[in-house]
């Protein structure tokens, strides 16, 4: 319980401000560039800081770190309801995002070592049902907030959760597996993972990623990354332990992650320009029809979670992908005049998947390391699916572009409306474009996650290596 609200809470603030944007620019006075890093900033922050805090978990203590991250994020959501520019929202997303790298670097470790192996299923289901609860329902708070109080009752609904997922942290969580003994910090390995990863989000998540400047930032990020890599590969303790993707269900279960993550988190962002440009919907209204998404996770979350536990990982994984995958395309056949029950369709298919996959592969992954790994393991995990958030508006938007012009896209995207009743049709063919694209960006992640292999008998070989 302790561990899940700290990644209830960090996971609904990286949603929760999707559907509010227009109005918060409006109120600061902000431009569509402090918009872009309100949104981007606070996940950057956490992609930048997971594989560093895991290691610091595993070296200090990962209690110790989460209840310094529920205090610290806290803090920063204060900052943030109380900014009086653009500018200032952007710094303090920045501390938020700080606090939140260090609730989500730990929870699932914290889990892991807590539950039993036959029970680990049922464990992350619970902490799998509140993180995507909290992504989804941050869209429909959103609208919430903004109707009835102000944009800046998204950050004070905080407060009072974060003073008690703090008590709650320091009086009912326990450290319970061993530090290991002798190992050294690899600060060279972290400060150059830091900067490679940073410039790589960086041409990937502002302006156009198809353009020469992005693309040669790019560049060089991923040269940066490369060596990253060949250090890392000659550290006795490694920051980034590229050792573990030799594990075959390690690696896998990430490879799968990272491509029905960013499918997934696609899934938000083009339904609300659906629902409020082509339908014409209120933010409110487009927040209240994602609820049946929400219940359905959030209920089916820990079930999965269960029978993942004693039926494995393999077949419901594959199941969730498949509805992920079918709703996506289910989804790019609408048109201006589709009821909503047509909506509701991919957004039951959505909950659906989502719920069967998340829950059984988180478990499948933190089960197959060694417990002494489990903090730069999650870390790892956490990173690969934050950079897949991170990067599902802006490569929305570039699936999008094979249709309609990025500048066009851009001005409809920030403005939030439609220079002309001609531009619908092209619009909605964009959108209807991308969710096609992005269903088989689903239907690759089903590979790996065959490939997998039987957790149970990768768990074994882990043991008696120890």
């Amino acid at each position: 319980m302790a561990a899940s609200v700290g990644t209830f809470m960090a996971n609904l603030d990286a949603s929760i401000v999707v559907i509010g944007l227009p109005t918060i620019l409006a109120h600061l006075h902000a431009s569509i560039v402090h918009g872009i890093w309100i949104i981007t900033g606070y996940t950057l922050m956490m992609v930048i800081l997971f594989v560093l805090l895991g290691r610091l978990g595993d070296l200090y203590g990962r209690v110790r770190l989460y209840n310094m991250g529920f205090a610290i994020f806290t803090v920063g959501s204060l900052m943030c309801a109380f900014s009086q520019t653009g500018l200032q929202l952007v710094m303090f997303r920045f501390i938020q995002g700080a606090g939140a790298a260090l609730l989500f670097a730990n929870s699932a470790a914290i889990i892991t070592d807590a539950f039993p192996k036959e029970q680990l299923g049922m464990g992350m289901g619970i902490n799998m049902a509140a993180t995507n609860l909290g992504s989804v329902a941050g869209y429909t708070l959103s609208g919430i907030m903004i109707t009835y109080f102000s944009w800046r009752a998204m950050f004070l609904i905080n407060i009072p959760i974060g003073i008690i997922g703090t008590y709650l942290g320091y009086t009912r969580l326990k450290e319970i597996s061993a530090r290991p003994i002798g190992e050294k910090f690899d600060y060279a390995g972290s400060i150059l993972y830091c900067i490679a990863l940073s410039t790589v989000l960086l041409a990937l998540t502002i302006g156009n990623p198809a353009s020469r400047n992005n693309l040669a930032i790019l560049a060089g990020g991923l040269a940066l990354f490369l060596v990253m890599i060949i250090i890392e590969l000659k550290q006795k303790y490694p920051t980034l332990d590229l050792k573990l993707f030799r594990i075959r269900v390690f690696a896998a279960g990430n490879i799968a992650t990272f491509l029905n993550t960013i499918a997934f988190n696609c899934g938000p962002f083009l339904r609300s320009l659906y629902l409020q440009l082509i339908l014409g919907y209120s933010a409110l209204k487009t927040g209240v029809l994602l609820i049946p998404m929400e219940i359905i996770i959030f209920v089916l979350n820990p079930i999965s979670g269960r029978l993942s536990d004693r039926y494995g990982s393999r077949l419901l994984t594959t199941i969730g992908l498949s509805a992920n995958a079918i709703a996506l395309f289910w989804f790019s056949t609408l048109n201006q005049k589709s009821p909503y029950w047509f909506v509701l369709i991919s957004l039951v298919l959505f909950g659906f998947g989502s719920a069967l996959f998340s829950p059984p592969n988180a478990s499948s992954i933190m089960g197959s390391v060694p417990p002494e790994k489990r903090g730069v393991a999650n870390g790892i995990r956490m990173a690969i699916n934050q950079t897949a958030v991170s990067l599902s508006v802006p490569f929305s938007l570039l699936l999008m572009t094979l249709v309609m012009p990025y500048d066009k896209l851009n001005q409809i995207v920030s403005t939030s409306s439609l220079g002309n009743a001609g531009e619908i049709p092209v619009f909605l063919k964009a959108i209807n474009h991308a969710c096609f694209i992005l269903g088989i960006v689903v239907l690759l992640a089903i590979i790996p996650t065959m490939l997998r292999g039987p957790q149970e008998n990768i768990s074994a070989k882990i043991q008696k290596n120890k």
